[in-house]
């Protein structure tokens, strides 16, 4: 049989996501993405607590600012780009400029080896406050149209050369806590065609999301998890469900009933939390 489309391998990684796992997603759009879907199957996700952040120091930053990641299970960073903005007045890199004119700003681009090192950094303190913490890097598919097309695969050449550097030395024993996850050849290798963007042909359509989040799941989550979320999400459409008349008796036995069925779920899975 002919093949039409190639299918990327994922790597099966040393561990699974079980249900309602703690879990942190800090990075680009993308992560907010991903991690909102994760929050929608009731997974207890934290998702770019102080906003989007698209590069490795702005990861960085992000993590020294976390007060108390010691439960968090499982943390995916998702790199947009590797340029950066600096505040010419101080000096510092900038997670967000905030409106404020373009001439307070100096942009620059990250080496592999600074990216690599930012990312290092964020990694050592999410292993001080867990040292067994599983860290899934990943590279956001979005092309950033301002850098030019060809501008844009060289930021992303970088932040994929960073991961590679950041992951190949780690030492043997460590391993199995630390992953890559390949949204980016996704993206551009087996979704290759524009009905997988959003209108601005540069974001990927909640249906590429979507997809993505069925690979990661496939690969990634333990019998158990898989098992939850099917279960949930018949309630959880329930929930969402808008009547015609809210004061129907039809509606509120609609209601009780989709309520027993989710004390029965939390009764299942302890960690259960609407």
């Amino acid at each position: 049989m002919m093949e039409f489309r190639t299918v990327v391998d994922i790597e099966k990684p040393g561990f699974e996501i079980e249900p309602c796992e703690e879990m942190l997603f800090v990075g680009s759009c993308f992560a907010d993405n991903i991690g909102a879907r994760f929050k929608e199957e009731k997974f207890r996700a934290i998702v770019n607590p102080f906003g989007v952040m698209y590069n490795p120091a702005s990861i960085l930053h992000t993590i020294e600012r976390l007060d108390n990641v010691s439960n968090v299970k499982i943390a995916f960073f998702t790199l947009g780009t590797n340029h950066i903005y600096r505040l010419k007045e101080t000096g510092e890199i900038v997670d967000n400029c905030q409106k404020r004119p373009q001439s307070l700003f100096t942009e620059e681009e990250l080496t592999v080896d600074e990216c690599a090192d930012y990312l290092q950094r964020a990694i050592d303190i999410l292993r001080q406050h867990n040292p067994n913490i599983r860290i899934v890097l990943t590279v956001s598919p979005i092309r950033y149209r301002k850098y030019g097309y060809h501008g844009s695969q060289l930021s992303k050449a970088t932040l994929l050369l960073a991961v590679q550097k950041v992951i190949s030395h780690l030492s043997p024993l460590r391993s199995h806590l630390l992953y890559y996850f390949p949204a980016y050849e996704i993206i551009n290798d087996e979704l290759r065609d524009y009905r997988f963007y959003a209108e601005d042909m540069l974001h990927p359509s909640s249906q590429a999301v979507e997809y993505i989040w069925q690979r990661l799941s496939e690969v990634y989550f333990s019998d158990e998890a898989k098992a939850f979320v099917r279960e949930w999400q018949p309630l959880r459409k329930a929930l969402n469900h808008k009547p015609f008349n809210l004061d129907s008796e039809e509606y509120r036995m609609f209601i009780d009933k989709t309520m027993l069925k989710i004390a029965e779920l939390r009764k299942k899975y302890p960690n259960f939390a609407l």
